[in-house]
């Protein structure tokens, strides 16, 4: 999500820029509500920015404040019928999220009383229906998200604009990042901090867990909503996020070469290179080269026109994404012991195909590391991670995921390594697909989580 309030004549451009700077965190869909102080104005369309907006498209988004968001679908149809930002134009506002509200039992009987149907609206546009009732009940933008605080039940960074004001929130655990940065006169929101560099605005500080910040003519305005327990999702460190943001003071790519340093002394493998998956990778390869002493050498090249496997919506894709994106170097793999570097295994498919360039190439051997431990229950929280069956970790031992994906090793960062690299102490974070802890009630799903983790406890007994 990318937000804007009083940056001049173009904000839609501006928030164009931003969004390219956060294509990582969605590349299904991607749209701009923009205003200029008396209309709104509004365009999204399936794909990447890229191909979403002509200059034509930004030509018809006028206004000094605009939001915009890329869309990573993990409820409803990954098209334009579930397209944010959603525009309410009967109560005057526009709305973003980022996250997700596995539990919308309060919502739902919520918007049903006030005759509402909510069966064809995903999470967010129950969120987005709910403000809009409190609004025309007679309620101001903020104090109307302030009263439907109580209703959203699970993962929420999210932004809102109305025609004077530029309006930002999170849940009270903080689950994904959102931050506020300066530009000239005016303000800028966004998923990353990242955005900030692209458009040339100065980072303020991060939006607090629980927090409701109001940015309008009189400045910024905050709300502290509900107590704060801070648990940033650590997958935002391993994976999700770019490596030059700032994420609640910590320096991602730092992090990730952290990860890699702990890996090598978890790790001490006797080999001739350190070649990681890129991009997401590169950090944690880096880091355990400089440990190891092992040369690191970019043995496999990315094709950069193609966009994050993980985050696309299904595995045929993401297969076919595989053999498109990488391409390994065959004179620098040639007869070498290569340690293989990647940031985590999910399904285990792309990685066995990973795997297979690099002997296809004719590696001598091949190490697999992984700079986070086993990724073993479903993320509720906004990435998609959906059920166990799909989680590789889940249903099989190490040995047996090395047998699966073709390796001579495999080796996984221990929990406390992975804890002890961010520098910070494990209370700070959700590490919920690692451990199946989940801070925010998953609703209905936690039944199902119950008997998935009895059943694990079963096998490994």
């Amino acid at each position: 999500m990318f937000g804007t309030y009083n940056v001049g004549p173009e904000a839609a451009r501006l928030t164009y820029y931003g969004l390219w700077a956060l294509q990582h965190r969605g590349q299904e869909n991607s749209g701009i509500v923009s205003t200029d102080g008396g209309m709104f104005y509004r365009h999204s369309a399936p794909g990447l920015v890229s191909s979403v907006y002509r200059e034509e498209d930004l030509e018809q988004l006028p206004g000094v404040s605009a939001i915009g968001h890329n869309r990573y679908s993990t409820s409803g149809a990954a098209d334009d019928a579930h397209a944010q930002p959603i525009l309410q134009r009967s109560s005057g506002f526009a709305f973003a999220h980022n996250g997700n509200l596995p539990n919308t039992g309060k919502l739902v009987t919520f918007l049903n009383a006030r005759a509402v149907t909510t069966n064809k609206l995903n999470d967010s546009e129950m969120m987005a229906e709910a403000i809009s009732q409190y609004i025309l009940e007679g309620a101001t933008l903020e104090k109307a998200i302030m009263q439907a605080f109580p209703l959203f039940t699970g993962v929420f960074s999210a932004v809102a604009i109305n025609t004077d004001q530029l309006i930002a929130f999170r849940d009270q655990c903080g689950i994904r990042p959102l931050s506020i940065g300066k530009l000239g006169d005016g303000y800028v929101i966004a998923s990353e901090t990242c955005a900030f560099d692209t458009v040339g605005a100065r980072f303020l500080r991060d939006v607090r867990p629980g927090e409701l910040v109001v940015i309008d003519q009189r400045g910024i305005t905050s709300h502290q909503v509900v107590k704060a327990n801070p648990k940033l999702d650590i997958f935002e460190l391993v994976y999700f996020a770019r490596p030059d943001s700032v994420i609640a003071g910590m320096n991602v790519n730092q992090v990730r070469q952290n990860f890699g340093k702990e890996l090598a002394r978890q790790y001490p493998i006797s080999a001739d290179i350190v070649v990681p998956v890129p991009d997401s990778a590169i950090p944690a390869a880096i880091g355990y080269a400089q440990a190891s002493g092992i040369p690191f050498e970019m043995g496999l090249i990315k094709n950069r026109y193609i966009h994050r496997t993980f985050i696309r919506p299904s595995q045929s894709l993401r297969e076919q994404d595989v053999k498109m994106k990488l391409n390994p170097i065959p004179h620098l793999l040639k007869d070498k012991r290569i340690i293989l570097i990647d940031d985590s295994i999910v399904r285990g498919t792309t990685t066995h195909k990973i795997a297979e360039l690099m002997y296809g190439a004719g590696a001598r051997a091949v190490h697999l590391l992984i700079s986070s431990p086993p990724v073993k229950y479903p993320d509720f929280y906004g990435i998609n991670l959906p059920t166990s069956s799909d989680l590789i970790a889940a249903n099989l031992s190490v040995s047996e995921i090395r047998k699966r994906i073709g390796v001579d090793s495999l080796g996984y960062l221990s929990y406390d390594g992975m804890i002890r690299a961010t520098g910070r102490p494990a209370s700070r974070f959700s590490t919920s697909c690692f451990n199946g802890i989940y801070p925010i009630q998953i609703g209905k799903q936690v039944t199902l989580h119950k008997t998935i983790k009895r059943v694990r406890q079963r096998v490994l007994a």
